[in-house]
């Protein structure tokens, strides 16, 4: 079983992660600073560790800096946990020597991510510098046009449910995600709390590409609308490759390009258009992403609070401006969904 150090000061923080990880079927060590956390790894010998950076009588970087010096432990993936999230923190931290970075808040999926990277990483390089079969296959056929489509069928798979987040604004990337199956947004919220959804996902698509690239903290947050399977391709394994197929690179650019397009038809259909030019043009938006080929009618099942944050207002607005086009025959909406009925002249409503 692999033993993993968890040094954290938050009580309730380690406990909760420490449950997690042993969920996952990992044995955890826990310690509540720093001068503990280094004579436990001299006692126990982990195959990774978990660190906070603020931490009493010895933090992280402390630490980690102790971890360097001593020649059994230096090779022990370091990864930091912490509430920090500007980049100087990140930088000094990768600087000494860190693995990975994860900032709180962070979700179940993101850590166990970033664990099973660096223990993957880590096995490889005990093994002899042998890669599994499936990667040793990723990098012979590294050049081929279809490579990512190959990687996202030979990486994790995971369930997630309705309303569950994907990734927090804020925090660092570990992963590439590609939705094999269902919706998701990804949005910002204000110091009120008030949300804006500013992209749509649907099967096929991928996301949380832009931090990724940029090498910086998510701007956006990142959840699902329904019940999804997303696949999900560590960072090294897609830094490889879009660094060495210029196709992918090709797709991912193209893919930066747009959303730059969409974010300023955004923000100048905020800025001007009326209210009901924005819920129609929501509407409309949707259409054109989840409408399936074949059909002749088209059904949104989504909230209202959810179409709502894509017309970028209020929820009570927007139940005004569906019972509008309601009575115009333009939709039929009932709670929990709206049918296009005129799909042109909702396209083509004046604002």
């Amino acid at each position: 079983m692999t033993k993993i150090l968890l040094i954290e000061d938050n009580d309730e923080i380690r406990e909760n992660i420490r449950e997690i990880l042993e969920l996952a079927n990992y044995q955890v060590v826990t310690a509540q600073n720093g001068k503990q956390g280094y004579s436990l790894a001299l006692q126990d010998r982990p195959e990774l560790i978990i660190c906070d950076i603020m931490m009493p009588v010895l933090d992280g970087y402390g630490l980690l800096h102790l971890i360097n010096k001593n020649e059994e432990l230096k090779a022990t993936p370091f990864i930091f946990l912490t509430a920090k999230t500007e980049r100087g923190d990140f930088r000094r931290g990768m600087e000494l020597g860190a693995d990975d970075y994860i900032t709180k808040p962070f979700t179940e999926i993101e850590l166990m991510t970033a664990i099973e990277s660096r223990l993957k990483k880590i096995n490889i390089l005990r093994e002899g510098q042998t890669p599994p079969n499936n990667l040793v296959d990723f990098y012979t056929e590294i050049l081929n046009e279809d490579a990512l489509e190959q990687l996202t069928k030979t990486e994790q798979l995971s369930d997630f449910k309705k309303k569950q987040r994907v990734y927090a604004e804020g925090s660092y990337p570990h992963c590439l995600y590609y939705l094999v199956s269902g919706k998701v947004r990804t949005y910002k919220s204000n110091e009120n709390g008030k949300e804006l959804t500013i992209n749509l996902y649907k099967a096929g698509d991928f996301f949380g590409y832009n931090a990724l690239i940029e090498n910086t903290a998510y701007k956006e947050s990142a959840e699902t609308l329904e019940k999804c399977e997303i696949s999900i391709v560590s960072r090294e394994d897609f830094s490889i490759l879009i660094h060495n197929n210029r196709n992918v690179a090709r797709k991912f650019i193209k893919l930066l390009a747009q959303n730059i397009t969409e974010k300023e038809n955004q923000l100048i259909n905020l800025a001007y258009n009326s209210l009901r030019k924005r819920v129609a043009d929501a509407i409309i938006t949707l259409y054109n992403k989840y409408k399936q080929n074949g059909r002749a009618d088209f059904v949104i099942y989504l909230s209202r609070e959810d179409l709502a944050r894509i017309a970028g207002t209020t929820t009570e607005s927007l139940i005004r401006t569906l019972a509008d086009f309601k009575n115009e025959k333009l939709i039929e909406a009932e709670v929990g969904y709206v049918k296009v009925l005129n799909e042109e002249k909702l396209r083509s409503l004046l604002n």
